[in-house]
């Protein structure tokens, strides 16, 4: 009786690599069609690419037809580890830079959403200081949720991360680098825009949907503590707003971000004074392996954009 043998990838080269990339930008994308611009190269070039890939593999990747694109079960599990393969080899890029003593490579920062229109952010200082410091690095920079952050920088994805404060990971290590209020706020259709509010208490906004993030976060902790019910869920600050400009839900938003909304009489803070809680935005990276000299550079280029300190991380945590 013959037992049927499935191909052997081998030895990985260069163009399993190439045909790694093409595929983690096409899952990405969404599809092959959407990966067109990223790749700057036509859908059945791409098409061949993943074809390829399967065929190197030995199994079905995904899916795609009319009913659109979706990855089968092991698309998924080689997705994942298409992520772990090319963040180790940038890595082993970043420590061939680190022995030439030379700055070069990739450097992929995430931050968590409506940050820009923060006054106390200084990012962009950051991002100017960075790249006079370090102008052959290529700075990738993403917006992410904060679950999706922390897990990046763990796994290698990202290298540096700025997100709102929560629980904290004994992988990761922290540094503070400005705050932001929050406020409730409703939309111009609601109920409450017009109504008096002086009186109201927390207890009183159990009558009323309530919009949050469906992550942990301050804004799931804030709720939690208030006993404030979602009856609508959402993933980034945008959908907060679109939520609260329906007139239908309440919910926290950044100030700063809130604040052309309010100009325009789309929404307004219910009781600013009483109604708000304050976010303390942290720059991670992971402690273990220690970040690359890029990433370093770059958590440093924060710190004295945000607080002045020094660029060999006074007083920041150890990475142990």
């Amino acid at each position: 009786m013959q037992v049927k043998s499935h191909a052997v990838l081998g030895q990985l080269g260069d163009m399993d690599l190439r045909l790694l990339r093409v595929f983690k930008t096409v899952v990405d994308c969404g599809g092959m069609a959407a990966a067109e611009l990223e790749l700057n190269i036509g859908t059945s070039t791409i098409s061949r690419h993943v074809k390829d890939l399967e065929t190197r593999l030995a199994m079905t990747l995904c899916r795609r037809g009319r009913g659109g694109f979706s990855l089968t079960a092991e698309g998924e599990q080689i997705y994942a580890e298409t992520l772990r393969l090319l963040a180790s080899t940038e890595a082993f890029r970043a420590s061939v830079d680190e022995i030439h003593r030379r700055l070069g490579g990739q450097l992929h920062v995430a931050v968590f959403d409506k940050t820009a229109t923060n006054p106390a952010a200084r990012i962009g200082a950051a991002i100017a200081l960075f790249c006079a410091q370090a102008p052959d690095v290529a700075l990738n920079l993403h917006v992410a949720p904060i679950n999706a952050i922390e897990r990046g920088v763990i796994d290698g994805q990202f290298q540096v991360g700025v997100i709102p404060g929560h629980r904290r990971s004994d992988s990761l290590a922290y540094d503070a680098l400005f705050d932001e209020t929050m406020l409730l706020y409703c939309g111009a259709d609601h109920a409450l825009f017009k109504a008096r509010d002086t009186t109201m208490g927390w207890d009183a906004l159990a009558r009323y949907r309530f919009a949050g993030l469906g992550y942990h976060s301050p804004n799931m902790e804030i709720t939690q503590q208030m006993r404030l019910a979602r009856q609508a869920t959402a993933f980034d600050q945008e959908a907060i707003a679109t939520l609260i400009l329906s007139g239908q839900f309440l919910g926290f938003l950044p100030d700063h971000y809130a604040a052309g909304f309010v100009r325009q009489r789309q929404m307004r803070a219910l009781r600013p004074e009483l109604f708000r809680y304050a976010c303390q935005f942290l720059a991670i990276v992971r402690r273990s392996p220690e970040p690359s000299r890029a990433a370093r550079v770059f958590q440093a280029c924060l710190l004295r954009a945000h607080t002045g300190t020094d660029p060999q991380r006074q007083g920041a945590d150890s990475y142990g």
